[in-house]
């Protein structure tokens, strides 16, 4: 959520699996965007970006940047789901226009081949389903060719069932279940958000069989280690 490189570089030298670079709920533009995944990817960490929404001519430009693939927010359908994987891709696969930009080389030789390759066979869409209208579409949406997986938003999902916040309400755990079901039975990996950096829950997120999962935000680990400084001072 910190649109400075140097964020980017660090969580990737920390040995993350993947990195991902917040466009929704940030004020990181494109250009900043584009310098996070440049640092991210040159430490050899795939780099997701999480769109503002499914906007085709934003798909088109973070995948340009460079990006390893995108993060779709409030998908519900699956016309949803086809239209960021069709913006994503090239034809005939998808609707994509092709344009020479860092993630081609500038049009060096090779680097749009070598492009199309790694697109069709790499590059990585995965949805969202933080509503309750996606829950109840969720084998739609996964059934869509070239959805790669699915992030829950634990957060939206509660709110969209008029329980913001209560994360461990019997309704909004059952609604999770019901996405992680279905999914295992359609072999979709599936991902949680684990948003406070607490082990505990993350190891919680890993034994109900999550095996794509987002751990914290930048922001709640400084905020978080900061607290546990300060509080380890003054209660001395």
């Amino acid at each position: 959520m910190i649109g400075h490189p140097v964020v980017g570089e660090i969580m990737s030298r920390a040995g993350f699996d993947w990195v991902a670079v917040d466009l929704e709920h940030t004020t990181i533009d494109l250009q900043s965007a584009e310098s996070l995944i440049r640092a991210v990817v040159g430490c050899e960490t795939p780099c997701l970006i999480r769109l503002t929404n499914n906007d085709p001519n934003l798909i088109k430009r973070v995948m340009d940047a460079g990006a390893t693939g995108i993060i779709v927010p409030m998908v519900e359908t699956s016309d949803q789901a086809r239209i960021a994987v069709e913006s994503m891709q090239y034809p005939p696969s998808g609707k994509r226009g092709v344009g020479l930009a860092r993630a081609q080389r500038y049009g060096s030789p090779s680097g749009l081949v070598g492009y199309c390759r790694w697109l069709e066979e790499e590059a990585v869409c995965i949805v969202q389903l933080e509503h309750i209208n996606a829950i109840d579409n969720c084998r739609e949406i996964l059934s869509v060719d070239g959805v790669d997986g699915y992030m829950l938003g634990p957060y939206d999902l509660s709110a969209s069932m008029g329980l913001i916040g209560e994360l461990d309400h019997p309704d909004v755990l059952e609604a999770i279940d019901r996405v992680r079901q279905t999914a295992i039975s359609l072999g979709k990996p599936g991902g949680i958000h684990v948003v406070e950096p607490d082990p505990q829950r993350l190891q919680e997120a890993v034994d109900s069989g999550f095996n794509f999962i987002a751990y914290s935000v930048d922001t709640r680990m400084i905020d978080t280690a900061c607290r546990m400084g300060l509080a380890a001072v003054k209660n001395r």
